[in-house]
């Protein structure tokens, strides 16, 4: 006799993932793709068969794990009520799995006595497809999770999905880490996206983290206006190419301050200079943060408050370290570094936490 079951369904992501790493930003990150823990039958390899509840469990997890719709699993375990482990190992998954509640809409399974065993078959209805599960990136670390952000924004993706370890965070520890990601891909920072994040399952310290990005412009228009500001780049940076190091700096510093005027009530957006001739401190302090990338220099886009305002600012690695740059201080030249204590003393406040140390200390370590 058949029984019919439904229950959600969740994967167990340690027996299916590969790890690999990447040197951006020293992230470490794995692609999720299916491998089978589960035992076969031995005389049908599509069979999976279970001698334990466990098993039950890792034959249900490898199924999601390669988009099966319909499997068939036998089941060897003696003395159990198989009806009730049955059940119990979907709500198992459910519970405790995050891709089994990114990807499974639900499952149905039937159950029927053989000679020496039961046979378990199980539907699964799904509610992403094969290429948004094998796009899930598993993100170890802050580093890597803006990272991954930052990738996503830089190509102008309409979803990031993240498998996380050991993540106790929420919904606003994404969006902070997603705006840090913003200033970290200058050249693609077109306006901020708005973003939705969901959490799969609700608890847990494995999660998936889905990550909705709507951008100001459609992608295809961000482009263009990307592959433009890039030719600008090239063309602001033309006349000192050969140089580096500090010189570099200066002369990209300069070139910066040339190119238009700070206006506080201007544009914020990277190509504000460009087709404005102006830009608010935001604004400046991306396109600054773009030519450094453009030149593979180090930098960071300081989000901080100068005399209680709101104001950006540049932090660029120098032959003496880590150093300030604020390029709407027009008093002090369009090429003034500071350390940490020079621009507290100046009225400047930022997270320091954020951003790299830069100390008097460092000019004797270099």
């Amino acid at each position: 006799m058949k029984h019919p079951r439904r229950a959600l369904a969740l994967l167990t992501a340690a027996a299916l993932a590969l790890t690999g790493c990447s040197s951006l930003l020293e992230q470490e990150y794995t692609y999720i793709t299916p491998h089978n823990a589960a035992p076969t039958a031995e005389d049908d390899p599509s069979i999976l068969r279970a001698d334990s509840y466990q098993e039950l469990v890792n034959a249900l997890v490898y199924f999601i794990s390669t988009g099966t719709e319909k499997g068939t699993v036998r089941l060897y375990m003696d003395g159990e009520d198989l009806d009730a482990s049955l059940d119990a190992a979907c709500l198992e998954v459910d519970q405790e799995d995050p891709l089994g509640s990114y990807a499974v809409e639900y499952i149905t399974f039937s159950l029927s006595s053989v000679v020496t065993y039961s046979e378990a078959t199980v539907n699964i209805t799904y509610r992403r497809t094969k290429e948004q599960v094998s796009s899930i990136v598993q993100a170890t670390g802050i580093t890597a999770i803006r990272s991954e952000l930052a990738n996503a924004m830089s190509a102008f993706q309409p979803e990031c999905v993240l498998r996380i370890s050991y993540f106790n965070e929420d919904e606003e520890f994404i969006q902070d880490l997603a705006r840090q990601a913003y200033y970290n891909a200058p050249s693609s920072a077109l306006g901020m996206p708005q973003l939705q994040v969901y959490l799969y399952p609700d608890s847990g310290q494995q999660r998936i983290v889905e990550i909705l990005l709507t951008y100001p412009d459609d992608p295809a228009e961000l482009e263009q206006q990307k592959e433009a500001l890039i030719r600008w780049l090239q063309s602001l940076s033309a006349p000192f190419a050969t140089v580096s190091g500090d010189e570099c700096l200066q002369q990209a510093a300069q070139a910066i301050v040339s190119a238009g005027s700070y206006d506080p009530e201007g544009d914020s957006g990277v190509c504000a200079l460009m087709n404005q001739g102006s830009a608010n401190s935001e604004g400046i302090a991306l396109t600054m943060a773009a030519l450094c990338q453009h030149l593979g220099l180090s930098f960071r886009v300081v989000e901080g408050t100068l005399n209680g305002r709101s104001h950006f600012w540049n932090m660029v690695q120098t032959s003496s370290g880590w150093r300030h740059l604020d390029l709407t201080d027009t008093q002090s030249g369009p090429y003034d570094p500071r350390t940490d204590q020079q621009m507290t003393q100046l009225g400047y406040h930022w997270d320091t936490n954020l951003m790299p140390v830069s100390g008097q200390q460092e000019e004797t370590s270099h």
